[in-house]
This record gives C-alpha cells, sequence and structure tokens, in this order.
C-alpha cells in the first residue's frame, strides 16, 4: 500500500517543526553539516551548535583552515565525535577538490570522507532538491508500520530499505523531496517508536493500525545504556581536554573515573587510536592538532 503523499505533504506544510537548517537560503554545506551533526544526537541539542558552526565555517575553506582541536573543542558535548574529525577532513577534500562547495550529486558525495549512503542521500534531497530515497531510522519505521503493517522494522538492507522508499516517493523532483522530509517528520514526531500518537497520524490508512497495532513478533528492543559504559568515561576524558587551552598532565586525567581505572585506561587508549587525542613528547595529552 502506498503512503497517501498529497495527505502527508499538507500535515507537513502545517506541522513541521521550525528548524533552522530548512531555512531558504541554507546552503549544501550547511546542510552537510546538519546531517553529520544529527546522527545519533537530538535535534534539541544540534540546533544551538549549528548555529555557531554556521556562523564560524561558513564555508568547508573556513572550518579547513581551522586545527582538529578547534573542531573537537567546537563540537562539544555532541557525543561520538569521530565525526566531528570526519566532517574537518572532508571540509579539506570540498575546499581543496570541489570549488568550496558540497556536490550534489550522491555517488560523488559517497566519495568524501566520513560521507555514506544515508547522508550523501539527505544532502541531495534536502539541500539540492535531489529524488532520492532518504532512509533513517524513523522512515524505516513508518514504512514498516504504514506499509508493511510490522510494529517494528526488520535488521536494515540498505537495497531493500532504499526500494520500499523508492517506491512511495512522488514523481515531480520538488514534491519528491518534500516528500521524504515529511516522511522523516512523521517518524520523528507522530509514529514514534514507544509511543506512537496514531490519532495525530496524517495517513488516512496504515496497515499496522488496521491489523490492529500487533506486538513486535521478534525479541524486544534493546535500550542503549550510556551511563557506565566507555561512551560515558571517553566523554569525561574529551571534556577535560576541551576546557584545557595546554596539554594536561595524566594525573589530571586519572581523577576523571576513579570507579575503574582499567576501563579509564581503555578509554584513553581507544582516544588515542581514534586520533582524537594525541600525547606530547613530555608525556601529558591533548586534543588532536593540539598537542
Amino acid at each position: 500500500m502506498p503512503v497517501d503523499a498529497t495527505a502527508l505533504l499538507r500535515w507537513y506544510a502545517a506541522e513541521a517543526r521550525d528548524l533552522p537548517w530548512r531555512e531558504d537560503g541554507v546552503t549544501g554545506w550547511q546542510i552537510l553539516m546538519s546531517e553529520v551533526m544529527l546522527q545519533q544526537t537530538p535535534v534539541v541539542r544540534v540546533a544551538p551548535i549549528w548555529l555557531e558552526w554556521v556562523q564560524r565555517w561558513p564555508v568547508p575553506s573556513a572550518m579547513a583552515a581551522s586545527s582538529r582541536a578547534d573542531v573537537l573543542r567546537a563540537w562539544g558535548k555532541l557525543g561520538y565525535p569521530r565525526r566531528a574529525l570526519r566532517l574537518h577532513e572532508c571540509a579539506g577534500v570540498l575546499a581543496a577538490e570541489h570549488g568550496d562547495e558540497v556536490p550534489a550529486d550522491v555517488d560523488v558525495l559517497l566519495t568524501l570522507p566520513g560521507i555514506g549512503a544515508y547522508t550523501a542521500r539527505a544532502v541531495a534531497c534536502f539541500a539540492y532538491g535531489r529524488r532520492v530515497p532518504v532512509v533513517d531510522t524513523n522512515v524505516r519505521r513508518v514504512v514498516a508500520r504504514a506499509v508493511h503493517g510490522a510494529a517494528e522494522p526488520g535488521n536494515p538492507s540498505t537495497t531493500r530499505d532504499l526500494a520500499d522508499v523508492e517506491a512511495l516517493l512522488p514523481r515531480t523532483r520538488e514534491r519528491a523531496a518534500t516528500f521524504s522530509a515529511a516522511l522523516m517528520e512523521l517518524g520523528a514526531t507522530i509514529c514514534t517508536a514507544r509511543s506512537p500518537d496514531c490519532a495525530r497520524c496524517p495517513l488516512p490508512r496504515c496497515e499496522w493500525v488496521s491489523a490492529g497495532r500487533p506486538a513486535h513478533a521478534g525479541p524486544p528492543r534493546r535500550v542503549q545504556k550510556f551511563t557506565g559504559t566507555d561512551r560515558q568515561v571517553r566523554g569525561r576524558l574529551m571534556a577535560v581536554l576541551r576546557e584545557s587551552d595546554v596539554p594536561v598532565e595524566r594525573p589530571v586525567l586519572d581523577q576523571v573515573w576513579l570507579a575503574d581505572p582499567g576501563q579509564r585506561d581503555r578509554a584513553l587508549h581507544s582516544l588515542l587510536v581514534d586520533g582524537l587525542v594525541e600525547q606530547t613528547d613530555d608525556g601529558r595529552f591533548a586534543l588532536a592538532g593540539e598537542g
């Protein structure tokens, strides 16, 4: 069953969230920054940082001219800071090889550092209005319910997921791009994972609702924890280094996580391996590009 594009677009025109990267005049580079930031990070945390980055680095060459440490420090607490390093690397390639602009073609976008299948299509669609399927977790959930009648999507499959959404896209380029944004918005705000608000759904028909909203047949969805994980320890170590203008001695970092010194050491080593942290000749530690 196809999704009713007219109903969805009408709802989106009236109910879409007022997000800064949806305003007129936002460039492909600024869309790329937002998409990288939004991976695994809530909108409410991304928006203020994105606004700062747009002012500080309006074009790729501006970011490329900054150090990796400057970018990591500006990344703040968005999480998964390797994204910041990849974006910095990407900025250098865009400045040197693409005239300081983000390409519109998906295949070209996929050649850039840190740009995967989702991000390439999201930039092509949302920045340049290309008629390409854009599939994230929210879109997969909406398609699973509205089209396939399942409570939750199955395991991700790039080929299958893209084909599912491709079949739903309106024929005209402009409607297709807006439809992609609307489908994603529906999953983010109405057709949510835990508490779908079916009474407010704009779709006139949903196969899952028609089937009586059957429960997910597979194992329960695992909730990703944060407290006590290596991710939390890495975040605390990075916070100390971001707040220091000079390399930090090891005893200062040792105070970050006293509960499990082995876990702390493992987290610090992983930051060094990932290229987020560097050790100076005298044994101190600093953000990458600052040591």
